[in-house]
C-alpha cells in the first residue's frame, strides 16, 4: 500500500494482527489496535491501541469513530485443536464471534468505512472433502459441498456470507482471506490454544534428550503451515487487489503431523521418540489450493516449512529454557 493511510486494526493483540500492525507502521501507515489485550510477546507498535471488547457497542463507536481508510478484521474466538474440536467450547466461539463480525460490518457502513479485510479460515472448507490425508480438496469454489469440521469453521462460513451481504447491499469492499495454520515467532505455544507447530516445539524443547514427546492421533494427519511474514504480503497485496471473493492465503507444502514432529526433533538436534495419544485432530487431510491466488494476485508464497520452523524452534525454546 502506498500513501500513508489510517487503519483499524481489531484483534491486535493477536499473533497474526500484532505483526500485522508492525508490517503497517513500517509501511509509513497510522494505525489503531484494538483487542481485549496488548501482544503478550512484544510491546504494540499501534500508534494508539484500545483495549476493549468488540461485542459491546459503544466500545464499537469508540474505536470506529476517527475516520479510517481500511480495517483489518482478525478479532476472533479461535486456537488449535485442543480448543477447537472437543465441542466444549463451541458456544463461546459461535456466539462471540458472530457478534464481533455483525458489529463491525455495521460500524464500517456506519461510519463510512469503504475497505475492509476478514480474516477467514480453512477451517470452513468441508469435511468430506478431507478425509483423505494424501489429496484433500481445498479449492475455493468447493466451500458449499460438505460440512466445515468443527463450530469455528462453520462461523468462519456465516461470517464470508455476511460481508459478502454487506459488499453487495452496502457497497462495502471486502476482501476475504481463507488463512491456512499460520505459524511463526510470538505465537501462542502453551496453555490449551496452542496450534501444531508451536505445541511441537514447545514439547521439543522441553523434552529431555533420549526421552519422547505426544501427538494426537496417529500423525499421518496432513496440513499445510504458511509463515507469518509470507501471510501478511498475500493479505496486504488481496487489499491492494480489487478481487472481491474469498481466497486462499497458505502454503501447498503438505507434511503429516508425524512428519512435522520429526522435522522440529531434527531441529533441535535431540534424539526424541513420538507417542501417539488420543485427542482431537480434525480432519484428516488439509492442503491450501494456489491456483486462484496464482491466477489473481500473480502470487504465492516461496519460503520452506523447515526455515520458518527453524525460526519458530528458535524463539520458543527461548521462550521455554532462556
Amino acid at each position: 500500500m502506498t500513501n500513508q493511510k489510517r487503519i483499524l486494526c481489531l484483534g491486535a493483540g493477536g499473533f497474526i494482527s500484532s505483526h500485522l500492525v508492525k508490517r503497517l507502521k513500517k509501511d509509513g501507515h497510522w494505525v489503531r489496535g484494538v483487542d481485549l489485550k496488548y501482544p503478550e510477546f512484544s510491546k504494540t507498535h499501534a500508534d494508539e491501541f484500545v483495549i476493549g471488547d468488540l461485542r459491546h457497542q459503544d466500545v464499537c463507536d469508540k474505536v470506529f469513530d476517527g475516520g479510517f481508510d481500511m480495517v483489518f478484521m482478525h478479532a476472533s474466538v479461535m486456537g488449535g485443536a485442543a480448543f477447537i474440536f472437543t465441542g466444549d467450547n463451541d458456544a463461546e466461539i459461535m456466539q462471540n464471534s458472530a457478534m464481533i463480525n455483525l458489529n463491525t460490518v455495521d460500524r464500517c457502513v456506519r461510519y463510512g468505512i469503504k475497505n475492509v479485510f476478514l480474516a477467514s479460515s480453512a477451517c470452513a472448507y468441508g469435511e468430506d472433502l478431507q478425509k483423505d490425508a494424501l489429496n484433500p480438496n481445498c479449492a475455493e469454489d468447493t466451500i458449499w459441498k460438505s460440512r466445515p469440521d468443527s463450530k469455528y469453521g462453520i462461523e468462519k462460513l456465516f461470517a464470508e456470507e455476511l460481508y459478502d451481504a454487506y459488499s453487495k447491499n452496502k457497497s462495502l469492499k471486502v476482501a476475504i482471506g481463507r488463512y491456512h495454520n499460520i505459524f511463526g515467532p510470538e505465537s501462542v505455544y502453551a496453555g490449551g490454544k496452542e496450534k501444531a507447530p508451536a505445541a511441537l516445539c514447545r514439547k521439543v524443547a522441553e523434552a529431555k534428550d533420549g526421552t519422547h514427546i505426544e501427538i494426537f492421533g496417529n500423525g499421518t494427519q496432513t496440513r499445510s503451515f504458511l509463515y507469518i511474514d509470507e501471510c501478511l504480503d498475500g493479505t496486504l497485496r488481496l487489499m491492494e487487489s480489487d478481487f472481491q471473493k474469498p481466497i486462499n492465503i497458505g502454503s501447498e507444502e503438505m507434511i503429516s503431523i508425524n512428519d512435522l514432529a520429526k522435522m522440529v526433533i531434527e531441529i533441535s538436534g535431540k534424539k526424541l521418540d513420538v507417542h501417539h495419544i488420543p485427542g482431537p485432530i480434525g480432519v484428516m487431510g488439509r492442503n491450501s489450493d494456489n491456483n486462484l491466488i496464482r491466477k489473481t494476485l500473480n502470487w504465492e508464497p516461496t519460503e520452506k516449512l523447515r526455515n520458518g520452523m527453524e525460526k519458530l524452534y528458535k524463539w520458543v525454546n527461548q521462550q521455554v529454557n532462556g
